[in-house]
C-alpha cells in the first residue's frame, strides 16, 4: 500500500468525491445540525470518527462475513460505535448532546456510513477503508463548518455560538457590527437549501475551471520545452 494511493483516496472523500456536495447522500443531518458551525463540526466529527473506525472493523472481517448476511452485521458493528459514541456524548459533553438530540442515534441509519462500508470496506484492505471512511467523514465536516458558520454568520453576526457547551465559560465571536439586525431565513430550513446549491454550484464551478485548465495545459513535455 504506496502513500500516493491513500492521498488518492483522501483526496476523493474530502473533495472529489465529497458525500454532501457530489454524492448528496445524509442530506437530512446535513441540513438539520448546520444552523452553526459547533453543531455541524460536532455532528461531522462524530460521524467521521465512526467511519473510520466501522471501515476499518469490516474490511478487517470482510471474509469471516457471509455474503447473505452481510448488510446486517455491517448495521451492527456500526450501531455498537454509535452507541459507544452516544453513551461518552451524553456522559462528557452532556449539553452539546441534548442539542444534537437524536442526530446522534441516527448515525446509525445515516446512508454515508452504511454506502461506504458496502462500496469500499467489504472490498478493500483495512488501512486503505480507515482511510477512506476518515476522508469521507472530513469531507463533511468542512462541509458542515462551512454551511453552519456562514448559515450562523448571516443569521446572527456571530459565530461560535454553543462554544460554552465545549469549552465552558468561552463566548462566541461577533463578526458584524452590534446593531447587525441578523437575517432569519439563514437558519430557517429555507437557508440551508439556498446555501448548500450555493455551495454545490460553487464546487461545481471549480471543478470545471480546473478542467479547462488541464484541457489547455501542454501534456507532452517535449511540447514544454519547446515553447
Amino acid at each position: 500500500m504506496d502513500l500516493q494511493h491513500l492521498r488518492e483516496i483522501a483526496r476523493a472523500g474530502i473533495w472529489k468525491n465529497n458525500t454532501g456536495l457530489v454524492q448528496l447522500l445524509g442530506l437530512c443531518p446535513i441540513l438539520a445540525v448546520s444552523t452553526n458551525l459547533i453543531n455541524g463540526v460536532s455532528l461531522g466529527i462524530a460521524t467521521a470518527v465512526v467511519m473510520a473506525i466501522s471501515g476499518g472493523v469490516v474490511a478487517a472481517l470482510r471474509n469471516l462475513i457471509p455474503y447473505e448476511i452481510r448488510i446486517p452485521v455491517f448495521i451492527l458493528i456500526i450501531a455498537s460505535l454509535v452507541t459507544v459514541l452516544d453513551l461518552a456524548f451524553n456522559a462528557y459533553l452532556h449539553s452539546l448532546y441534548l442539542v444534537l438530540g437524536i442526530f446522534v442515534p441516527l448515525i446509525v441509519t445515516n446512508c454515508i456510513v452504511l454506502a461506504r462500508v458496502e462500496a469500499f470496506a467489504a472490498k478493500n484492505g483495512a488501512l486503505s477503508s480507515a482511510v477512506d471512511g476518515f476522508a469521507m467523514g472530513a469531507g463533511l465536516v468542512w462541509l458542515l463548518a462551512l454551511l453552519g458558520g456562514a448559515r450562523e454568520l448571516i443569521g446572527t453576526g456571530h459565530i461560535l455560538n454553543g462554544i460554552d457547551m465545549i469549552i465552558p465559560g468561552a463566548e462566541p465571536l461577533r463578526i458584524l457590527p452590534a446593531d447587525y439586525p441578523g437575517f432569519l431565513v439563514a437558519i430557517l430550513p429555507p437557508g440551508a437549501f439556498i446555501a448548500l446549491a450555493l455551495l454545490i454550484a460553487g464546487k461545481s464551478w471549480l471543478d470545471a475551471r480546473a478542467a479547462r485548465k488541464a484541457a489547455q495545459s501542454p501534456k507532452d513535455p517535449a511540447a514544454l520545452a519547446s515553447t
